[in-house]
């Protein structure tokens, strides 16, 4: 049981991922790291923030220890980023295959050796509620990039859902 959970957590996981890029492939640097919200967050900016959401709950969460940062945590605004679309979506992509190892050798019900701070962090309790977090929080963030694609080119209705 725990191995069928755990593909259907994980695919369900994977279609928002693939949906993040799918919805900026094609944009130029320019509209990656134009921002078209008052907040000031660029569509580079919040992948490379997913790219911290991977690594914070499948790492320091699950496992209770961090892989080293290619570059200082506090280099930049929240939700942007000074790196280049291929320095970014290589971190994401990287994080997201240490997730996948991370989830591929721990059972959904492993207590997190990490504790995140606040009440989310009294919520996850187990791997299985970790995963459900990660596409909770990619779907939404998919969302907003959908929204920006929008405006900045008209584009929508892009990915695979």
């Amino acid at each position: 049981m725990d191995d069928a959970e755990k593909q259907t957590l994980l695919m369900f996981l994977e279609a928002q991922r693939s949906s993040v890029l799918a919805i900026i492939d094609g944009l130029e640097v320019e509209a990656l790291t134009k921002s078209v919200v008052p907040s000031g967050w660029t569509p580079l900016g919040l992948i490379e923030h997913l790219s911290h959401a991977e690594r914070h709950w499948f790492q320091k969460i699950v496992t209770g220890s961090l892989d080293p940062m290619p570059w200082p945590d506090d280099d930049c605004a929240p939700l942007t980023t000074p790196r280049p679309p291929d320095v970014v979506l290589g971190f994401y992509q990287a994080q997201c295959a240490r997730s996948n190892e991370i989830v591929a050798a721990t059972p959904l019900d492993a207590a997190p050796r990490g504790r995140h701070p606040g009440d989310l962090g009294a919520e996850i309790t187990d791997l299985r509620r970790v995963i459900l977090h990660m596409i909770e929080e990619t779907a939404r963030h998919a969302g907003h990039l959908d929204i920006a694609r929008e405006l900045l080119d008209g584009k929508t209705g892009l990915g695979p859902r």
